[in-house]
């Protein structure tokens, strides 16, 4: 396979650039990624269709990755419960190296094609649930070996890669290939593919959370109330949604623990 993750950058001498000039080259780059995200939208509304069906069941999503694409992965899956009130442990993020390798790289991690496996069966994962492999170059042996076990186990399996062909894709029923091109700095794939990993998951994770029934309208009825500023945004959508003043409805929201059942309560 052609790893257009490691094509040397378009640009060159870039350590003589000023810096208006690299700021300037690495958002002409950032604007190219909207558009490989948009190309993959068919992949993508396969994948969010097969997790809602599984998750409707009573599955759960997992995501595995190594470094960037590792913590992508846990970011996303910690934001679940706070915007969608779903139980931490439906979404899980699990990255190489365990939860230490967040902050600090660990070494080698990523080259063990066995401990992924190891690590979700401390989850119990299941013929129920989802797996979805991060790797930007496709090639991690981490996320293959966790694919490859979970596919052998009836676990329903997809990825998010930044290249074409590659084995994280062969080891997934519903790979997505976003191809974004040359790094600005070369292999440096925090950049251009981190933040194609990062808007992929931002769709799948909604998607699914909006089909099974956690988003009202337009509003995340179901989120935590975990700050002054949620209770204030949560009491806006009372106040709207049952044209009341600002004091009943934030009373009720209090009362009850969400948006959802605030309003329920008063139908």
């Amino acid at each position: 396979m052609i790893r257009v993750t490691e094509q040397e950058s378009k640009y060159n001498d870039i350590d003589q650039m000023s810096v208006a000039d690299l700021l300037k080259s690495i958002n002409n780059e950032d604007k190219t990624v909207p558009l490989a995200v948009e190309a993959c939208l068919p992949q993508i509304e396969k994948l969010a269709l097969a997790v809602a069906e599984r998750m409707k069941n009573g599955g759960r999503l997992f995501y595995i990755g190594a470094g960037t694409s590792g913590r992508l992965g846990v970011v996303d899956a910690s934001e679940c419960p706070p915007t969608f009130g779903v139980p931490f442990d439906q979404v899980v993020g699990i990255i190489a190296g365990g939860d230490k390798a967040i902050r600090r790289a660990v070494e080698n991690a990523e080259d063990d094609d066995q401990q992924a496996w190891i690590d979700l069966m401390e989850f119990d994962i299941n013929e129920k649930d989802c797996l979805v492999g991060l790797a930007a170059s496709g090639t991690t042996p981490y996320v293959i070996g966790g694919l490859l076990k979970a596919k052998a186990h009836d676990v329903l399996t997809g990825c998010i890669v930044c290249n074409t062909g590659s084995p994280v894709a062969a080891a997934s029923e519903f790979p997505v290939e976003v191809v974004v091109g040359p790094e600005f700095l070369t292999g440096s794939t925090r950049m251009k593919s981190g933040t194609a990993q990062k808007l992929v998951l931002n769709m799948l994770s909604t998607t699914v959370m909006i089909k099974l029934g956690r988003v009202k309208g337009n509003k995340m009825v179901d989120m935590q109330l975990t700050n002054h500023k949620l209770v204030d945004r949560g009491t806006q959508m009372v106040m709207d949604e049952l044209n009341i003043d600002y004091k009943k409805a934030e009373d009720l929201l209090i009362r009850h623990g969400s948006v959802r059942k605030a309003v329920e309560s008063q139908h």
